[in-house]
């Protein structure tokens, strides 16, 4: 019997014309907002004790602080408060990021900018670009085995903490039918992550979203707002093996 989900993705073949035109049509009239402002590295929690926990996150437009006014306010810093307040220690975060990145173009643009000193935890968010550019499930997966593997490399055998691919089903800015295309293809891209993950010995997958709501995203509709990465950096620092 055909699953729900492959029913689901034929029903949709007859629309492509229209999903390829949505594509066009997003691409043209979704704001191009900037990365966040300030620094990208910092200590976060230095009432803490103990010594502080270093932290590196790597990865794409949300890494990169897009919609977000500054790093403390983006992902990595609402990660760095969140997971001071759960161990009791500071945190000193650093991060890489850059919009449009894919698993592929982080070996190659971003690895490169990660100083070669041990860390504490390794944070990777990637997938949207990597779903929406459409790359295969098993070129994706080879990219993200050698990315851990290079990663520990430069920085040492850190517990590694691989976000979920992003529910793209919610994304506001994409309409219908692209943005159910995009959702099975979301998911798809994310248990394959999560396969790698489970291949590789210190690493950890976050995900099971659930539905997102309008209000944690931007005034792009398409990248969260703070609001959005304050929910998502509490949910990594929960789930972060250290």
């Amino acid at each position: 019997m055909m699953s729900l989900r492959a029913a689901a993705a034929l029903s949709l073949v007859g629309t492509l014309p229209l999903i390829a035109a949505q594509g066009r049509w997003v691409r043209s009239h979704t704001p191009v907002l900037p990365e966040a402002g300030g620094p990208t590295t910092g200590t976060t929690g230095v009432g803490g004790t103990g010594p502080p926990l270093s932290v590196l996150v790597i990865g794409e437009s949300t890494v990169a602080g897009v919609g977000a006014p500054d790093h403390a306010q983006g992902l990595t810093g609402q990660l760095a408060g969140a997971l001071s307040a759960r161990t009791g220690r500071p945190v000193r975060w650093r991060a890489v990021g850059k919009n449009g990145v894919t698993a592929k173009t982080t070996r190659t643009l971003l690895l490169p900018r990660v100083p070669a000193e041990p860390v504490d935890l390794i944070v990777v968010v990637l997938g949207v670009n990597d779903t929406k550019d459409l790359v295969a499930v098993p070129v994706w997966q080879r990219h993200l085995r050698a990315l851990f593997a290079e990663l520990r490399a430069r920085v040492g055998p850190a517990p590694l903490l691989a976000s979920g691919v992003p529910p793209m089903a919610d994304f506001p800015a994409l309409p219908v039918p692209l943005r159910q295309v995009l959702g099975l293809r979301a998911a798809a891209m994310d248990a394959a992550l999560r396969a790698v993950v489970a291949q590789t010995p210190g690493a950890v997958w976050m995900g099971g979203f659930g539905a997102v709501g309008a209000e944690m995203f931007c005034r792009d509709r398409f990248h969260p707002g703070p609001r959005g990465y304050a929910a998502w950096g509490a949910a990594l620092a929960e789930a972060a093996p250290v």
